[in-house]
């Protein structure tokens, strides 16, 4: 089940201001709000971005809030916002911590998305790795790796076509319960499975419709690339719903398109368009499909200026062959 044209490098992004961990926003991200949101997002839509890309927390503990900071609007009611303000940009949980909530509500809140933007819903999940927000909602966090592989097969049936799904798992058991709006894609949204650890590069292989690497060095993503497709193929061997290649992503190094005149830090990609579609292409020879990525920025001006140049600049060189 693919969503992305074949052949090509697509490219996505994630929003700001949605989640502000201090790992990755920018300083100006505090400050701004619905507005801005909405200006990125329609940005992103107009410039040929592939999609747009939410994260999942519910609580933050305080141990953790000087890293992740508190701010962490809900994926599914932002994503349900900006639908109404976009056209054509897909729409990414990356990732919902699917296993946080029971499947039929997971599948009620993004098949109404799906629904509503038209058929625009990629729905990404991961394991979590927040203890404390587990403990509070009564999840066991020690099997969370378990619970969202049935999680996952649970949503994949409550998400197809069938009105009245039936599922039978360890936790997890449904029958005779009619849920609609159904969503718009068929036979289900794609289902993308975020996580680098060998369990979720597995779960992603055998499970997901694609994979989300968590912004894994360059040098590792070739070996895992290589897992995936063995396990894959392992997978359709037995009969279990893998006969496409997984979508595979990568999240690039920070982005700057031409010379900055300010420090954006030794890791940025920075230089002609040129350059940096060459750095790029790399992860196309790798066998990924799309990347996210992320702009150095001071305003959310300079961060639409920025997409404007990577899609005019950069992104037209990115399937050269050299």
């Amino acid at each position: 089940m693919r969503v992305l044209p074949r052949g090509r490098l697509s490219y996505g992004m994630q929003l700001p201001i949605q989640s502000q961990s201090t790992l990755y926003a920018e300083p100006w991200e505090a400050g701004a709000g619905p507005a801005e949101l909405l200006e990125v997002a329609r940005a992103a839509d107009r410039l040929g971005f592939a999609y747009l890309a939410v994260c999942d927390h519910v609580a933050i503990p305080r141990r953790l809030a000087a890293a992740m900071g508190t701010v962490w609007y809900d994926p599914v009611a932002t994503l349900g916002w900006l639908a109404a303000a976009t056209e054509r940009v897909w729409l990414l949980s990356h990732v919902a911590v699917a296993a946080l909530r029971h499947p039929l509500l997971t599948a009620k809140q993004y098949a109404t998305l799906d629904r509503l933007s038209g058929g625009r819903l990629i729905l990404g999940v991961g394991a979590g790795h927040v203890r404390e927000e587990f403990e509070a909602l009564g999840v066991d966090f020690a099997r969370r790796g378990a619970l969202l592989d049935e999680t996952v097969d649970a949503l994949k049936a409550a998400l197809g076509p069938e009105e009245f799904p039936d599922f039978r798992g360890e936790r997890f058991a449904f029958s005779g319960l009619g849920q609609a709006p159904r969503p718009v894609q068929t036979p289900r949204p794609p289902l993308w499975v975020g996580g680098s650890s060998p369990a979720a590069v597995r779960r992603a292989a055998v499970r997901g419709d694609g994979w989300l690497p968590q912004g894994d060095p360059r040098d590792r993503l070739p070996g895992q690339i290589a897992r995936l497709r063995e396990l894959r193929k392992e997978a359709a061997q037995h009969d279990r719903g893998c006969e496409e290649p997984a979508e595979i992503g990568a999240i690039t190094e920070p982005l700057y398109v031409g010379e900055p005149g300010w420090d954006v830090g030794r890791r940025t990609l920075t230089g002609a368009p040129e350059r940096l579609a060459e750095s790029l292409r790399a992860y196309a020879a790798m066998g990924v499909d799309q990347i996210q990525v992320r702009f150095r920025c001071r305003d959310h001006t300079e961060l639409t200026d920025q997409m404007a140049a990577f899609a005019a600049d950069v992104a037209p060189h990115l399937d050269d062959q050299g």
